[in-house]
């Protein structure tokens, strides 16, 4: 298949690679161009924009940062729509909002161009494996259409509904690691300040109901208070801004979305915000009196 990636940052560069490794036939094109350098090495032809890379393609996998950057890139002057023909197919792994997703995939219709989205949980480390959780939203036939791709990409892949479906799985996603990220962050505060063994700590809280992807993965930058990416603070706080929307257009109280929210804002404010989204332990570690 002929796959355009846009977007190579931490986890479109890593995509890339793996739809290379799988024999597909790949074109890159990132806003920095310098990231399009290391695919090259490996096979993939390098395009001007957008619209080039989309050009002749089968289809397009997107991996941007916010709603606006989507919307430029695929529909803007010189996006994916001034290349893809007729009968292609966008995949998107950005994080975006639900209803967003939902208008652009409409838009892509008119034009013959079928839209899956497809962002993805699982961290960096997923991305580089190839193991990353997919949540997607789309037609069957165009679900269907992006198998090859998914597959590539990730292990654990749903289909959860129509246009904007995956994304609002994402927003789900998010709100569900915010809690565990502020409440991870607050118990190593807390076994800190208290002095216990934090190696057998953490290995006995493995064990038991605290298990988590956070805790195993994360733990370690809370300890040692070290937060290098990972997934970026700012960007975890984009996406509950996301999350947050849905939710009020829900009606639904979010307390300690809102609460983690406010941790970060207060993080950027502070200068963190492109640390990784584990640096919510900075907020109780502070208070307690330890370094931060």
């Amino acid at each position: 298949m002929r796959v355009a990636v846009i977007g190579l940052g931490t986890m479109g560069g890593p995509m890339a690679r793996h739809l290379i490794d799988a024999g597909h036939e790949v074109t890159v094109h990132n806003r920095t161009r310098e990231r399009e350098e290391p695919l090259a090495a490996l096979g993939a032809a390098r395009a001007g924009s957008p619209a080039e890379a989309a050009q002749g393609a089968d289809a397009v996998l997107t991996c941007v940062s916010d709603t606006p950057d989507l919307e430029h890139v695929l529909l803007g002057p010189g996006g994916v729509c001034d290349g893809l023909p007729s009968g292609g197919l966008v995949v998107d792994c950005s994080t975006v909002s639900p209803s967003a997703t939902a208008d652009i995939a409409a838009r892509l219709r008119e034009r013959g161009i079928g839209m899956v989205d497809a962002p993805v949980s699982g961290g960096s480390e997923g991305a580089e494996k190839g193991t990353l959780t997919i949540f997607c939203g789309g037609s069957e036939e165009d679900f269907a259409r992006a198998g090859d791709i998914l597959n590539a990409i990730g292990s654990r892949i749903t289909h959860l509904g129509p246009s904007g479906a995956g994304q609002t799985a994402k927003a789900v996603n998010q709100v569900m690691i915010a809690g565990t990220y502020a409440s991870v962050g607050e118990g190593i505060a807390l076994a800190q300040a208290a002095g216990l063994p934090i190696p057998e700590l953490l290995e006995a809280l493995s064990g038991g109901a605290a298990a988590s992807w956070v805790l195993t993965n994360r733990a370690g930058n809370m300890v040692e208070d070290t937060y290098p990416l990972g997934f970026k603070l700012a960007l975890h706080r984009k996406d509950l801004g996301i999350a947050l929307d849905e939710a009020a257009h829900a009606g639904l109280p979010m307390a300690v979305t809102e609460a983690v929210a406010a941790q970060e804002d207060e993080l950027m404010t502070a200068g963190h915000g492109d640390e990784d989204v584990s640096a919510v332990a900075r907020v109780p570690k502070r208070t307690t009196g330890q370094p931060a």
